[in-house]
């Protein structure tokens, strides 16, 4: 169940309650009786594991690289494309 933390208006009484999220949100201060209104913070969210990246999508099924990533790769290795031939006259 989730933690809510909660300031009071009237007296500035500070504190945290552990709600459902079915429960309604408390509105009276247990100090002073005064009205409440919830804190918002940070979300504390970490990402573990090796890494995202671009290519971690649906569409790119399998997870390869796409375009012009294959065409660096192919012209890194130093291979020359096969001269076109020239038109044949008659």
């Amino acid at each position: 169940m989730p933690t809510y933390a909660y300031a009071c208006t009237a007296c500035d009484h500070r504190f945290d309650a552990v709600q459902s999220f079915s429960e309604d949100a408390l509105t009276i201060c247990p100090e002073c009786g005064g009205a409440l209104r919830k804190q918002y913070g940070s979300v504390g969210v970490t990402f573990n594991g090796s890494g995202f990246y671009r290519t971690d999508s649906r569409g790119n099924a399998g997870g390869k690289a796409t375009g012009s990533a294959s065409s660096k790769s192919e012209s890194s290795t130093g291979a020359n494309p096969a001269p076109a031939k020239a038109p044949a006259s008659s």
